[in-house]
Parts: C-alpha cells; sequence; structure tokens
C-alpha cells in the first residue's frame, strides 16, 4: 500500500498541496481527477520523490529510496526515455536494469499499439510516444503504476481499445493511479475516483457506492465541486449585453 499522509507542497511560498492524506491498496485502478492546476501532477511527483516536500510517504510501510522505488513505474506526456535509442534497445536496457520486467508484456503491447521497433523513439508521433511511455511503465514489473494524462494525442479508438487491454492484463497486485481530464471515458474502467481542488482532496469514493446510490461520476464530480450549470449562460449574457 502506498500511504500518504499530511503531504504539503509548495511554490514560492503558494500551497500546492494542503495536508493531502490519502492511501492506495494493490489492485486498485483509482482515477484523480481536478481542475488545472488542483495538484495532481503535483502529488504524483511527490510519491515519486521527484519533488521535496513535507509529511509522509510510505510504501509498504517503508520510505521510499532507491532500495523499492522500481515497484513505482510513471507514464507522462513529458517523454522521459532516451530519444536516441530504439524501442528495442529501451527493452534492452529494462531488461538489464529491473529484474521483473516483462518482455512478453512489452512485446504484446507493442503490436497492439502497432509500433515500430527498430527505429529511434525520438521519430514517433507524439501520440506513439506517449503510447511507448505506457507500456515502459506497464512492464517494468511496477506494483503500483502512476498515469499522468497518458493519452495525449492519442485518438479516441486507441484509447478505447487499450483500456479495454489494461483491463485484461492487469494482475491483482498491480494498482493503477490514473490522472486525465477525459472522465466519461474511463468512468466505466476506473473503481475508484479521487477528487482534488486547490491542493485538497475533496472527493474519495468508489465507483459501485455511485452505482448503488443512482449516480453517476459526472454527477458526482459536478455535485462535489459545486458546479454551476447557469456559468456559460451568464457568462454571455455579460459579454453579449449592450450588442446588437
Amino acid at each position: 500500500m502506498i500511504r500518504i499522509e499530511e503531504l504539503k507542497k509548495s511554490y514560492g511560498g503558494k500551497e500546492a498541496l494542503k495536508g493531502v492524506s490519502l492511501q492506495l491498496p494493490r489492485g486498485e485502478i483509482v482515477g484523480l481527477f481536478g481542475e488545472n492546476g488542483a495538484g495532481k501532477s503535483t502529488l504524483m511527483k511527490c510519491i515519486l520523490g521527484f519533488l521535496p516536500y513535507t509529511g509522509d510517504i510510505t510504501l509498504d510501510g517503508e520510505k521510499i529510496t532507491r532500495k523499492n522505488i522500481a515497484k513505482i513505474s510513471f507514464a507522462t506526456s513529458e517523454h522521459s526515455f532516451f530519444g536516441n535509442l530504439t524501442a528495442e534497445g529501451h527493452r534492452d536496457f529494462y531488461k538489464e536494469h529491473f529484474p521483473d520486467f516483462s518482455d512478453k508484456r512489452f512485446m504484446a503491447l507493442m503490436d497492439f499499439f502497432e509500433l515500430p521497433m527498430s527505429k529511434p523513439v525520438k521519430s514517433f508521433s507524439t501520440g506513439q510516444k506517449n503510447q511507448f511511455e505506457v507500456i515502459l511503465a506497464l512492464c517494468q514489473g511496477a506494483d503500483y503504476i502512476l498515469m499522468d494524462e497518458p493519452f495525449a494525442g492519442n485518438d479516441i479508438f486507441n484509447r478505447e481499445d487499450f483500456y479495454k487491454v489494461l483491463l485484461g492484463i492487469l494482475t491483482e497486485r498491480e494498482t493503477v493511479l490514473l490522472s486525465t481530464h477525459l472522465i466519461e471515458e474511463v468512468s466505466d474502467f476506473i473503481g475508484r475516483a479521487v477528487l482534488i481542488r486547490g491542493g485538497e482532496i475533496v472527493g474519495d469514493v468508489y465507483t459501485s457506492q455511485l452505482e448503488d446510490e443512482g449516480k453517476d461520476l459526472i454527477t458526482y464530480i459536478k455535485e462535489t465541486y459545486h458546479y454551476r450549470a447557469d456559468r456559460v449562460s451568464r457568462a454571455l449574457d455579460e459579454l453579449c449585453d449592450g450588442e446588437v
């Protein structure tokens, strides 16, 4: 389990995370939702140790260090790989450094996305680069897979098919934390939704609970965020006031 307690992070005196506490048990697919600047990426980067913070983050009861960081993988649209290496070169590198790397899963996903093995990754399109980063994260052999807007630049058909493939390949020990704005697309894919706003957790619910209450995920998020349905009409009225 990843346990986060009273996590705080500031940039230039401005709080990005305000005492966030969260638990991520094994075997869950968790959606992390929030507005731009809500703290989603900051939360993930603190878990990975990319940013200094105050508070406590533990992995299976231990601090996250070089000894256990391989249990966590990360996929983002920032392309954290070696551009001059081919996909085959990345596979060899990961196999050497991650003993639990799944070559079988890697080849199956490369085939699924129809990505070339022998071309430098820098020659891939933006969508292909994002697909490749997701592949590496899923094949590393990590127990906790963090994904921060991983599907940018991918068409809806690739995304929908990938959700189905992902559900089919994940094991009971693997946990996915997925940050995305594509809420409707992933509503049937995730089992739990965590909502963050202004650096604070404002909602945490299992989708099965929402089903029992007769709610969908979008409705829950709008209610939690106190979304004003009239905000568009009010803005248009103000902008068009006095115009012919």
